[in-house]
C-alpha cells in the first residue's frame, strides 16, 4: 500500500499525447496534401498541356515575366513535405511491433477479436513501413530535380528510368494509408461523430471506401497515361515538354502576320481606289492639258529644227560622199585609159621603127 501511495505522488507525463497530437498533425497534413497531390497529377488525363500549365503553376510562373518559373519553390516545397514525412513516419514507430515476439501477440489478438478498426489499423502500419523508403526515394529525386516536371520529364522516369515498379507500390501504399489514417483520425478525436455513434462511424466508413476506390482508380488511370507517354517519348528520353512543343507545333508567332496583312491588304485596296477616283483624274487631266500644250507650242519648232537638222546632215554627209565617189569614177576611167593608151602607143612605134630602118636601107 505504501508503496502505491508514493506511485500516486509521481506526476504524470504528457509527452506521450503530446507526441500523438504532433503525429495527428503530421498525419492530417499530409493525407490531405496526397490527396491534393493526386488531383494535381491527374491533370495528365485531360493532355499534356495541362499537367504542363499544372507543373509550371507550381513553380510560380505567374510572377515571372518570362514565364519560366521558378524551379527553387517546388524544392522548397518538396522540402517541408519531406520533413513532414519523416517526423511522421519517426512518430509512427513508437507504436509499430518492432520485434517478432510483438508481431505475433499482435496477429493472435487480431485472430481472436476480429475487430475490422484493428484490422484496419495493421493495414496501415504495414503501408505506413513501405511507404517509408518508396516515398523517401520519389522525394529525394524531386528533392534533386525539382525543376523536371513536365509531362515528358516525368514519364521518362517512368520508363525511362524503369521507376514504375515503385511508383505502383508506391501509389497503393499510399491511398491505403492515408485514407485509413484520415478515418481513423475521425474516430480518435471524435470529428464528424453526431449524435449516433455508430451510424456515424458506419458513415465515415462507407466514406472511406469511396474514397480508397476513386483515387486508385484516378492513379492507376494517370500511371498507364505517364506509361504511354514514356513508351512513345522513349527515343526522345530527356527532352523536355516545352522544346519538343516547340518543335512539333510552330508558334502562334510565325502565323500572326498572315492574319493581320489581310485587313491591312484591304485597306491599302481601299484608299488605292479612293486615290484613283479622288485623285487620279485631276492629276490625268493636268498630264492631258500638258501634253496638248506641249503638242501645240513646242511641236511646231522642235519639228522645225528636226527638218533643218536633216537637211543640214544631208548636205555635209552628201558632199562628200559625192566627191568620194567623183574621184573613184576617175581613178577607174584612168586605170583602164591607161592600157588601152598603151595598146595604141606600140603599133605607132612599131610604125616608126619601121620607117627608121627603110631608111636605112636607103642610105
Amino acid at each position: 500500500m505504501e508503496s502505491l501511495m508514493v506511485n500516486d505522488k509521481i506526476k504524470k507525463s504528457r509527452i506521450p499525447a503530446r507526441l500523438d497530437l504532433a503525429q495527428s498533425g503530421t498525419g492530417l497534413l499530409l493525407g490531405l496534401f496526397m490527396w491534393v497531390h493526386m488531383l494535381l497529377v491527374a491533370s495528365i488525363l485531360l493532355g499534356k498541356g495541362s499537367f504542363d500549365f499544372v507543373a509550371k503553376f507550381m513553380e510560380l510562373s505567374f510572377l515571372s515575366g518570362t514565364g519560366e518559373g521558378y524551379p527553387s519553390a517546388v524544392f522548397f516545397a518538396v522540402l517541408i513535405v519531406f520533413t513532414l514525412f519523416i517526423t511522421h513516419a519517426a512518430l509512427g514507430m513508437r507504436k509499430f511491433p518492432v520485434s517478432w515476439k510483438q508481431h505475433s501477440i499482435l496477429r493472435s489478438q487480431m485472430d481472436m477479436l476480429k475487430h475490422e478498426d484493428t484490422n484496419l489499423w495493421y493495414i496501415q502500419a504495414i503501408t505506413g513501413f513501405a511507404m517509408f523508403f518508396l516515398g523517401s526515394v520519389h522525394l529525394y529525386v524531386m528533392l534533386t530535380h525539382p525543376g523536371e516536371i513536365d509531362p515528358y520529364l516525368s514519364a521518362d522516369r517512368f520508363v525511362f528510368h524503369n521507376m514504375w515498379p515503385l511508383y505502383l507500390i508506391l501509389l497503393v501504399a499510399v491511398e491505403l494509408h492515408g485514407t485509413i489514417g484520415l478515418y481513423r483520425l475521425c474516430m480518435k478525436w471524435g470529428w464528424f461523430q453526431g449524435k449516433d455513434a455508430k451510424k456515424s462511424r458506419q458513415t465515415l466508413k462507407l466514406l472511406k471506401k469511396r474514397l480508397t476506390i476513386f483515387f486508385l482508380v484516378l492513379g492507376l488511370l494517370s500511371f498507364l497515361v505517364f506509361v504511354v507517354i514514356g513508351i512513345s517519348h522513349l527515343d526522345r528520353a530527356g527532352e523536355p515538354y516545352n522544346t519538343a512543343h516547340a518543335v512539333e507545333a510552330p508558334a502562334p508567332a510565325e502565323k500572326a502576320p498572315v492574319i493581320e496583312t489581310a485587313p491591312a491588304k484591304e485597306e491599302v485596296a481601299h484608299e488605292a481606289e479612293a486615290v484613283e477616283e479622288g485623285e487620279a483624274a485631276p492629276a490625268k487631266a493636268e498630264v492631258v492639258h500638258e501634253a496638248e500644250a506641249v503638242e501645240e507650242g513646242e511641236a511646231a519648232p522642235a519639228k522645225a529644227e528636226v527638218v533643218h537638222e536633216a537637211e543640214a546632215v544631208e548636205e555635209s554627209e552628201a558632199a562628200p560622199a559625192k566627191t568620194e565617189v567623183d574621184h573613184e569614177a576617175e581613178a577607174v576611167e584612168e586605170s583602164q585609159a591607161a592600157p588601152a593608151k598603151a595598146a595604141t602607143d606600140q603599133p605607132n612605134e612599131e610604125k616608126t621603127s619601121t620607117h627608121d630602118e627603110k631608111q636605112v636601107h636607103e642610105e
